[in-house]
């Protein structure tokens, strides 16, 4: 029997297409997509890692399902009437496979909760939500867990100026790393990995996405808590906006000698902006690859969509946390590190955050919180060295650091659900939601200056202020010029005494709620 002809390999760069101006409909992301999934020849398995809710804009709750279209795993009446993405499209696109293979979903969680139905159902659509079997698979960052290997020490000593001198584990989903084998009696063609995703300013790991999809959001305890503290001890201010940083270049080099050997990988990365007339979201920027290169196009295009540069300071801030986005203030001080390059000396941070009901993602992190409280990097990393809880928890510590003003600026935080004594006890300042929210009314201002009325109008120059208005921080990041493209920031230069090491003595917490918790070990458990 003739063997069958085997399609020729596409280069790394598949696709990279947007600009700021560019806007994306479903046809254009199909034009792009169907042929590049069909230059990849036939399949009998492929493994989807997109986002979790937390990360709706992205879009890749639309591509995950126009995967499963083509590859005839679901049709295209499964697309839910409530998809946000978009509902104007209608795609003319015939390209389908002539393979039906399995598809499995693995949402990269990092250590976010589990999506719920509905959130699946939101962002996938119901074809994939009502699929069975399902193929949605829940990360389990604390058991399912493997390390693939090692970043070197020094890379992480140089990150953390010292504070930890040992190496980067990093650490996979056992399915996906599984993914490398195949029989080929059983599965002729290897597994075919797609990561799917958003890039987008990120306070922790500079820009968001690439391996950082999997390196976080489908790894391990050990691997996540060090990353978040690499980035806060570093300084956010020297991460954010920056895709060369020293984190990211832990993250690359073991992408380059583990990922990139190992699996039948591809990146498929979206840049998001939004429409100034309508507010509504729209796709910029469409990128596949199986290299950094991808990557570094998209990030080019995020800053240039999702960064905004201002000639003078921020005395004024108002953020808006939508509700049922934003229920913490481990999710809702994205508020404060977004806007901190922004803010001037002695301004103010008005924080209208109606959904928030606590500080952590779960009971530990958020006694954490209320224990130590936002009070500055000196102070936090002096209360790690006097106490254990803490250096066996560096995903909080991170948290505390990326968290406050360093006493820089205020922060005036507006909760729906917690009191007075409760947010000044972590040591914000406290507003009332009704009345800053009639002072500042989210539906009548737009994203960027605004003068607002003040006082009881008779003086027509004292009765309003200038305010600088965000509907949602999550979408980009904000910037004095000077800051960012001077390196004033400095790198955090606070240290201490004994390394700290976080992998033999440190544990994922039980019941965490994906926050990244450590759990002090029994003294059995510790060699």
């Amino acid at each position: 029997m003739a063997m069958a002809e085997i399609p020729p390999l596409p280069p790394s760069l598949v696709c990279a297409v947007g600009s700021k101006d560019t806007t994306l409909s479903d046809d254009d992301i199909k034009s792009h997509l169907m042929p590049f999934l069909e230059s990849l020849g036939a399949r009998e398995d492929v493994l989807i890692l997109p986002p979790d809710y937390t990360r709706l804009p992205s879009q890749a709750g639309k591509i995950t399902r126009f995967i499963s279209e083509y590859y005839n795993f679901t049709t295209s009446a499964g697309a839910s009437k409530d998809d946000p993405s978009s509902k104007k499209a209608k795609s003319g696109t015939s390209i389908f496979s002539e393979s039906c293979p399995n598809i499995t979903i693995l949402p990269a969680l990092g250590t976010h909760a589990p999506m719920t139905s509905q959130q699946i159902r939101s962002m996938f659509g119901d074809a994939l939500a009502d699929k069975q079997p399902d193929p949605f698979v829940v990360h389990d960052w604390r058991n399912d867990v493997v390390t693939i290997g090692t970043a070197p020490a020094d890379m992480v000593r140089s990150a953390t100026n010292g504070m930890v001198e040992q190496e980067w584990p990093a650490q996979l989903n056992k399915l996906v790393w599984e993914k490398r084998h195949h029989d080929p009696s059983k599965q002729p063609h290897k597994s075919l990995v797609l990561s799917i995703g958003q890039v987008v300013p990120h306070e922790v790991m500079g820009m968001a996405n690439f391996n950082k999809n999997l390196f976080v959001g489908a790894g391990g305890v050990e691997a996540i808590n060090l990353s978040h503290f690499i980035g806060a001890v570093y300084g956010m201010e020297n991460m954010m906006g920056r895709s060369a940083n020293p984190l990211r270049a832990i993250l690359n080099y073991a992408s380059e000698r583990y990922l990139q050997t190992e699996l039948d990988l591809w990146y498929i990365l979206t840049v998001m902006g939004t429409n100034k007339e309508s507010g509504d979201l729209e796709m910029r920027g469409f990128y596949i690859g199986n290299d950094i290169e991808c990557y570094t196009l998209a990030c080019e295009l995020s800053l240039q969509i999702n960064f905004t540069i201002l000639d003078r300071p921020l005395k004024k801030v108002v953020v808006y946390l939508d509700g049922d986005e934003f229920h913490s203030t481990w999710l809702g001080n994205k508020s404060i590190y977004r806007t901190r390059m922004a803010i001037a000396d002695g301004g103010e941070v008005i924080v209208l955050a109606p959904g928030v009901r606590e500080f952590g993602e779960d009971a530990e992190i958020d006694r954490l919180i209320r224990k130590y409280g936002y009070v500055g990097t000196p102070k936090v990393l002096e209360a790690m060295k006097d106490n254990p809880e803490l250096e066996q928890n560096l995903s909080a510590v991170a948290h505390l650091i990326h968290g406050s003003s360093e006493g820089r600026f205020r922060v005036k935080y507006c909760p729906g659900h917690l009191t007075r004594e409760e947010i000044e006890g972590v040591g914000f300042q406290y507003g009332d939601l009704a009345d800053m929210s009639k002072r500042y009314d989210p539906a009548k201002l737009k994203d960027g200056w605004n003068h607002v009325s003040v006082g009881d109008g008779v003086d027509a120059e004292a009765s309003t202020e200038e305010i600088f208005y965000i509907s949602n921080p999550a979408l980009g990041l904000w910037a004095l010029k000077s800051r960012f493209e001077d390196g004033t920031a400095s790198k955090n230069e606070s240290t201490i005494d004994n390394p700290i090491s976080t992998s033999s003595t440190q544990c994922a917490t039980d019941g965490s709620g994906g926050v990244g918790g450590w759990a002090k070990p029994s003294s059995a458990d510790i060699k």
